[in-house]
């Protein structure tokens, strides 16, 4: 790699540094969310809602698409996501 474009990668890493931080600090704040979610609900059962999975996913592509982002990307991310989020509510659920 040439010394320019070595310059030039430390400067986008740099940035994506930046944009992670910001990202730990949005999950941080959906975690808060996800928690009040959780107690709202009364049985286990209701954690995992098919629908609303499915509608956030048509959603996200949607979204991909308008903003020329590769949907698959986004599609993995949120899925992903989701399923965390799912496990998460199952870990600190404390109801029947």
């Amino acid at each position: 790699m040439s010394p320019k474009n070595k310059k030039e990668l430390i400067l986008i890493r740099k940035k994506l540094d930046s944009l992670d931080n910001k990202l730990i600090e949005l999950i941080k704040k959906r975690t808060k969310l996800v928690d009040k979610v959780v107690q709202l609900k009364v049985f286990k059962k209701e954690i995992v809602d098919k629908k609303r999975i499915s509608n956030i996913l048509k959603g996200v592509k949607q979204k991909s698409i308008r903003k020329n982002i590769d949907p698959k990307i986004t599609h993995r991310i949120w899925k992903n996501m989701i399923w965390s989020y799912i496990n998460y509510e199952r870990k600190i659920f404390k109801k029947k």
